[in-house]
């Protein structure tokens, strides 16, 4: 059994792991840049080891030093999170070189299922359906024929791309070598390759995935599904499960092809297959993520499995000890992601320093974060500042109950995405789960229009607090005067917090 875990991440992805380190009797070993030396990570880990300069190309995405740390701290296994290095295949190759277990899938599953276009030829080959489109496009004069084969409108997509990188729609065939221009410049700025292919558009898609385990042993199952259609910029903002428009049917079909896509590769550990739903329930396979997800939390919820200690049993050689048959979804869960970000200045990020946070309580809420009163958020890294799941036995309870942790959830200092996450919930289309991955297009007005109102309502609760806060430290300071002494009623008024309107 792995006794160590190096955890080659920061924020709240790498105290979620920890937390479950811990409950495993595992050591778990930090490593943290200079803009992290007070970070969250750093303070609950057991060790914690100091690798570089703030930009993640010196710190976190330097291999050299993850492995010299690996090597000091003792530790025999490395959990990559998620980024960073989490689908790398020259590290997952190096950790194996070095003696050190990767918490993760082979190097070669990571090459074939993060390169697009070798992942689609996979999952032809293994009867999974895909979404028709071409090979990698070396010949620019032949891509308006493939595009017309096909049928507008297209994608064009990079074939190393992520997070919607290197994506362009494309509408008629007078777009189609702007789009291919400005896909390969910004896949060659972000994944140094700028190869691209072209894939049919799906008109109203539904983004589902669905999470799989797998052993060493041949054993793979599915977690069911999640919808994850709620995106902005094609980034994922709220994930939900069961999906809304699921049928059990289908369900069962496409987790079939889940583990076969899996399998295909000889997958070993957790990872994400990812699906493309249209508003006919046609599905076709979209990608493989090779790690844990984001979103990982609602599954973990509903099913009652903890993804993390399942990565580190299979990593340790265990085979799984989870049959299909075995497991079921109970309840509904919701996960919203808290972003330090400005939705009135176009989602800017807002980097800065937390002065005051209140965490949602209560039945049904697991918050998974990372920050504090007087931490600072550092502009070098992705705005997540947590995530904020709950779960519910109905649809109907669990929104009403992630509207009220999210009115509960304060924080001051930073931006936050928390008024527009409520806004959110609020939206009839969310509410009746009649909703794809033009969500926020189609809603735009209901989820902007409310700006000025809650701006005004924001104020006012300011405002309000402020003469709360005034008249109870005049309170504190009458006391004081009488005879209780002046440093007691400062140290009590710096306790003191701030009721909302």
């Amino acid at each position: 059994m792995i006794k160590k875990v190096l955890v080659a991440n920061r924020g709240e992805i790498a105290v979620r792991v920890m937390r479950s380190c811990r409950e495993m009797g595992i050591t778990s070993v930090a490593v943290y840049s200079e803009a992290d030396r007070t970070a969250m990570h750093v303070r609950y880990a057991d060790e914690a080891y100091f690798i570089g300069p703030s930009p993640s190309n010196e710190s976190y995405l330097n291999v050299n030093k993850i492995i010299d740390v690996a090597r000091r701290s003792g530790a025999d296994a490395i959990h990559p999170g998620y980024g960073f290095l989490s689908e790398n295949a020259a590290f997952s190759e190096r950790c194996k070189k070095e003696g050190i277990i990767f918490i993760g899938p082979s190097a070669h599953a990571i090459m074939t299922m993060g390169d697009k276009i070798t992942a689609r030829k996979t999952m032809i080959d293994a009867g999974v359906p895909i979404v028709p489109g071409t090979e990698k496009i070396s010949n620019k004069k032949k891509v308006l024929e493939l595009a017309k084969g096909i049928g507008y409108p297209v994608m064009v997509k990079a074939s190393a791309g992520g997070g919607g990188k290197g994506m362009r729609l494309v509408n008629e065939e007078k777009e189609i070598m702007g789009a291919i221009r400005a896909a390969q410049s910004e896949a060659r700025a972000a994944f140094g390759d700028d190869s691209i292919y072209i894939e049919k558009y799906i008109e109203s898609p539904h983004h589902i995935e669905f999470q799989i385990l797998a052993d060493n042993f041949g054993n793979t199952i599915h977690l069911f599904e999640r919808e994850c259609s709620v995106q902005r910029r094609h980034q994922k903002v709220i994930e939900e499960t069961p999906s809304p428009i699921m049928k059990p049917k289908l369900r069962e079909e496409m987790g079939n092809f889940a583990v076969a896509a899996a399998k295909a590769v000889n997958y070993s550990g957790a990872g994400t297959i990812e699906f493309i739903v249209d508003d006919k329930l046609n599905y076709y396979f979209l990608e493989m993520n090779t790690r844990l997800q984001v979103e990982h939390p609602i599954t973990e919820r509903v099913v009652g499995v903890d993804l993390v200690k399942e990565q580190i049993k299979i990593a340790s050689g265990q085979k799984l000890e989870i049959k299909q048959g075995d497991l079921k979804q109970f309840g509904h869960a919701i996960e919203c992601r808290i972003y330090a970000e400005d939705p009135d200045n176009n989602f800017m990020p807002s980097p800065g320093v937390i002065k005051h946070i209140t965490e949602p309580l209560g039945l049904g809420i697991r918050h998974d974060g990372y920050v504090y009163e007087g931490y600072e958020i550092p502009m070098h890294y992705d705005p997540l500042i947590s995530k904020l799941i709950v779960w519910a036995k109905t649809r109907k309870e669990a929104i009403n109950r992630m509207k009220r942790a999210l009115y509960a959830y304060k924080i001051t200092g930073v931006k936050t995405s928390i008024s527009f996450l409520g806004r959110i919930m609020e939206c009839p289309d969310f509410v009746k789960g009649k909703y794809n991955t033009h969500f926020i297009e189609k809603n735009k007005e209901f989820l902007m229009g409310s700006k000025k109102r809650d701006r005004k309502m924001e104020d006012v609760a300011i405002i309000a607090a402020f003469m709360d806060y005034t008249y109870k430290m005049e309170q504190l300071e009458a006391r004081a005067i009488s005879g209780n002494g002046l440093s007691n009623w400062k140290n009590c008024g710096r306790r003191m917090s701030v009721r909302r309107i």
